[in-house]
């Protein structure tokens, strides 16, 4: 049904371009009474129209071959409906073309062909060919342009929505293998803790259990708890490995700050730390190693030689650590990107012991800093609160990916705009340069017009005349042609300048290869 509906649309408004088009070629047409020029409107807007969403290639040439076939039988002016026509099928054809090339190899082929066709046909000469030469750049290529970027813009943006969903859900997919590493290194750290203490207990029963001075009863218990003690620890064991088959080999958390980093220093990093963390949970006390490990692990990779800063200090119930480097000398590693996954398993680390954690930017460097509460549950968050959180450490890959369409979006709608611009002023630029250069030298003096006698050969008179003639020349003022057989006539100019508007012509005929007349006429001269 909704398929049906959309046809019915498509369909309704093909058939209202096409009527206000064919309005626009009857209102144009009844000035002149052109019947023949009507009927070739009528059917260009027609034939352009019926093609326009199949065959969008097609009727862009349809609307281009009326534009540069109709003006030249029917008189002197440029018929308004070509205009119409021409923009709204070039539109379109940008709008509906899946591919640029089929649309520019037209509108090329009808510019090399009907270009010269102006030049030569054109009843004002080099006037109509720039008059073609500007119908073919604003009311042809500028629209074309305007319904491709329409029509990428559209591309771009649903192919980067697609691909951001996509690269968004490979990106919870990786974050949350990060979480799954994390609760697996805190796993391993459960086993080496609870697992000795648990071995301790056992130890101690066994020893407990033949030990003198006890009766068969309290032997029993002690039996019973070494029974206990030794199924917990394989319990545990047994618990931890299923943790571990679904996360990557991790290392757990070993030694304690002061050695940390003492091995950065080792390893060359410049460090200044205060830490103080007497009385703090086990816990409390791993999160902030972690914290502290991943913050100088990435100072390493992406901010050699910078000086770090490690403060850890543990008062009123809660534990503060913040790891702050200063910009790097040299500026980072080429090609170490960062995804940020340490970071996001440090937030599942620090929620999970009730903590917040921020990283970003600071001053040039990089700050990671974490309030670790010691008596505090683990943190509950929405799906909403933990993909806003892992924005926080990295910008996500979809706001990349959009970020990348809207700029090419913005270099599609500079391209509309500027190259119909930049080709009209390449034009306009060359077009000025040859109508000068032929303006110049297509001058005949006064004096030397005023010698030439009717009956002089054209090879007599060859060495007095300018070496081209004038293509621009009045239309209007022309007297009739010398009733001769076979004539031909020359046009030169007179040394008027080309800003006036009634500038006048030299007109030589010959005949036989003699002069049988020569005329000088003006714009406007009856």
């Amino acid at each position: 049904m909704r398929e049906v509906t959309k046809r019915r649309w498509r369909v309704t408004l093909d058939v209202a371009v096409g009527g206000f088009l064919a309005f626009v070629v009857v209102v144009g047409t009844v000035e002149t009474r052109s019947y023949g020029e009507l009927a070739a409107g009528l059917a260009v807007v027609a034939g352009s129209v019926a093609t326009a969403r199949r065959y969008p290639a097609v009727s862009l040439g349809i609307a281009l071959a009326g534009a540069l076939a109709v003006p030249f039988p029917y008189g002197d002016h440029l018929p308004v409906w070509v205009v119409f026509v021409l923009v709204a099928m070039s539109y379109q054809a940008g709008l509906r073309m899946p591919r640029a090339r089929p649309g520019i190899l037209t509108g090329v082929a009808f510019a090399v062909l009907g270009l010269p066709l102006a030049l030569v046909f054109g009843q004002d000469g080099l006037g109509d060919w720039a008059a073609m030469v500007a119908i073919l750049v604003f009311a042809g290529l500028s629209p074309w342009l305007l319904g491709r970027y329409i029509r990428v813009r559209g591309e771009l943006a649903r192919t980067g929505w697609r691909r951001a969903e996509e690269m968004e859900s490979r990106q919870r997919l990786i974050a949350d293998q990060a979480r799954l590493r994390e609760r697996a290194r805190i796993a391993s750290d459960m086993h080496d803790s609870l697992g000795h203490e648990l071995s301790l207990i056992a130890v101690r029963a066994a020893a407990l259990e033949v030990a003198g001075g006890l009766d068969d009863v309290q032997r029993d218990a002690a039996a019973q708890l070494r029974t206990s003690a030794a199924a917990a620890t394989e319990r545990l064991r047994e618990i931890i490995g299923v943790l571990r088959e679904d996360a990557a080999p991790v290392e757990p958390v070993r030694g304690d700050l002061g050695e940390l980093i003492g091995r950065a220093r080792a390893s060359g990093l410049l460090i200044e730390s205060t830490v103080d963390s007497d009385g703090v949970p086990p816990m409390v006390a791993r999160a902030a190693y972690r914290v502290v490990q991943e913050a100088l692990t990435n100072v390493a990779k992406h901010a050699p030689g910078a000086a770090v800063t490690v403060r850890v200090a543990g008062s009123g119930g809660v534990t503060d650590v913040s790891v702050v480097n200063a910009p790097p000398p040299a500026g980072p590693l080429p090609g170490a990107a960062s995804g940020h996954l340490g970071l996001i398993g440090l937030r599942e680390r620090v929620r999970l012991v009730g903590g917040t954690l921020r990283a970003g930017p600071h001053e040039g460097g990089f700050a990671v800093t974490a309030t670790l509460p010691h008596d505090a549950a683990p943190v509950e968050e929405s799906p909403e609160l933990r993909e806003a959180a892992d924005d926080e450490v990295g910008q996500p890959t979809s706001a990349r990916a959009l970020e990348l369409a809207r700029r090419d979006v913005r270099r599609s709608l500079i391209q509309a705009v500027a190259v119909p611009l930049a080709l009209f002023g390449v034009v306009v630029a060359v077009s000025g340069i040859v109508f000068l250069y032929e303006w110049n030298s297509s001058e005949l003096p006064g004096p030397v017009y005023e010698r030439l006698r009717i009956g002089q050969s054209r090879a007599e008179l060859a060495p007095q005349l300018p070496e081209n003639e004038r293509v621009a020349r009045p239309v209007r003022g022309e007297p009739p042609l010398p009733q001769v057989p076979g004539v031909a006539c020359e046009y030169y100019g007179t040394g008027r300048s080309w800003l006036d508007n009634d500038y006048a012509a030299f007109r030589l005929c010959f005949a036989g290869g003699t002069l049988v007349a020569k005329d000088r006429f003006a714009e406007g001269a009856s």
